[in-house]
């Protein structure tokens, strides 16, 4: 019998992550306390820019966003926010969306599997990404909750189960 596996990956859906910020723009536009203060959110290149013109506000545009991206099901583990910064007569704000699992983190996930998981199960890291395998599926599903109650730094989904 040929060996169960499936993959470890960290991805952002790309157009659920843009409606969160086209909600996030609609609320900014329609909300009485920002209103007058320069507040906005929009991508610019593969980084989301917000701004306004305190910090203060700057910080509740980022709560905003946060909030959509929560409720559009994206872990804010996978939203990298800087501190804000100021820019002429404006503060700003820059994000990124993590995608793939660094090298350190992949070896953490691989270290957690090797010392907690079943004997018989193999990680092996591909890339940005880890392919778990074993000849037992049973063994597959218990990594999986295993990684699920895991604090990790990073969002993971599984993908490819066979």
């Amino acid at each position: 019998m040929a060996d169960s596996s499936f993959d470890i990956v960290s991805k952002v859906d790309k157009q659920e992550a843009a409606n969160a910020l086209n909600q996030a723009e609609k609320e900014i536009e329609q909300r009485y306390d920002f209103k007058g203060v320069g507040a906005s959110i929009e991508f610019s290149g593969e980084k989301i820019l917000m701004k306004a013109n305190s910090e203060e506000r700057v910080k509740a545009v980022l709560d905003v966003f946060q909030s959509k991206l929560i409720k559009r099901g994206i872990s804010l583990k996978s939203l990298d926010s800087g501190e804000p910064f100021p820019s002429g007569k404006e503060y700003r704000i820059e994000s990124t969306l993590k995608e793939g699992i660094e090298q350190k983190e992949a070896k953490k996930i691989s270290a957690i599997i090797r010392e907690q998981g079943p004997k018989s199960v193999k990680a092996n890291i591909q890339g940005d990404e880890l392919r778990v395998s074993s000849k037992s599926r049973d063994d597959l599903q218990e990594v999986m909750a295993l990684l699920r109650s895991s604090d990790l730094d990073i969002d993971i989904q599984f993908i490819n189960y066979r």
